[in-house]
């Protein structure tokens, strides 16, 4: 079992940054060859995958974040990052972090597929304002 606890969530206006932390404990003897994602879900919509790190150590992002967030992960401590810069109110939603402990990469194409992970956070919130 993995257990996955995001912090650094906030209000913030547009163009602000903010980091977000996944913390993963449990069974994180792999942690350096786990697959791990930031998705996020706005209200009343679907979730959305945000930006991925596969196993490969490829990263990948979708196209409305692409230049602005930057997804990292420091293996000593077990935490996934997510930088996010230039925010915008669009940005706004819950952004959950995932894990896949198997050996998943994506060859450079990521389908964002929630039910490509296994283990999931309780999430963060995001809140940005015009």
């Amino acid at each position: 079992q993995v257990q996955l606890a995001e912090s650094g969530g906030g209000s913030v206006q547009a163009g602000g940054s903010l980091r977000l932390s996944c913390a993963a404990s449990g069974s994180t003897l792999h942690y350096d060859r786990f697959c791990m994602a930031w998705f996020r879900q706005a209200p009343g919509k679907e979730r959305e995958g945000v930006a991925v790190i596969d196993s490969d150590n490829d990263k990948i992002y979708t196209e409305s974040v692409k230049g602005r967030f930057t997804i990292s992960k420091d293996n000593a401590k077990n935490t996934l990052y997510l930088q996010m810069n230039n925010l915008k109110p669009e940005d706004t939603a819950t952004y959950y972090c995932a894990a896949e402990p198997g050996v998943l990469s994506y060859g450079g194409y990521w389908t964002a597929a929630p039910t490509d992970f296994t283990y999931w956070g309780q999430g963060t919130q995001v809140s940005v304002s015009a």
